[in-house]
């Protein structure tokens, strides 16, 4: 290995192409047209048969798990502020003293207990939090759970 090594810049002054062959050569990968699979586009005719055989060039693969419920979750407080609002969309109905609500039709699957309870409410849902389900029952309403909680 040479220490003392010359430019090329030095050595071939005067010739365009600096030993690299024509004169548009060494131009990195800007001369190829991009890196890797670039140019596969609009006009790189010949490359797109080479795609075409590869069915997961495009779109995407692999799976989803089904098993996996996705919680969509939905305070207390929501409930209390909004509750003229549920029983004229007809989401909630009251019954007696009591507001009856099912999460599902609010599109979500669990109650937390973030703010205070002043109604009773019979709320139908797939999880809720220990603390929502105290003070539903604190003010002698019910949280029916069809699936069990992890908390």
């Amino acid at each position: 290995m040479s220490l003392n090594k010359k430019k090329k810049s030095t050595r071939f002054r005067g010739e365009r192409s600096h030993g690299y062959g024509s004169h548009k050569k060494h131009r990195g990968s800007g001369h190829q047209g991009g890196v890797g699979m670039a140019g596969t586009g609009k006009k790189a005719d010949q490359k797109k048969p080479s795609i075409w055989k590869d069915k997961k060039y495009f779109g995407r693969h692999g799976f989803v798990s089904k098993g996996v419920i996705k919680v969509k979750a939905i305070n207390l407080f929501y409930i209390e502020t909004h509750l003229d609002l549920l029983v004229k969309n007809g989401v909630a109905k009251k019954i007696g003293d009591a507001y009856t609500i099912d999460l599902k039709d609010l599109k979500c699957n669990k109650l937390l207990g973030s703010g205070t309870v002043t109604n009773k409410y019979d709320i139908t849902t797939l999880f809720a939090s220990k603390s929502a389900v105290e003070k539903v029952e604190a003010e002698k309403g019910t949280v029916t759970v069809k699936h069990k909680s992890e908390e």
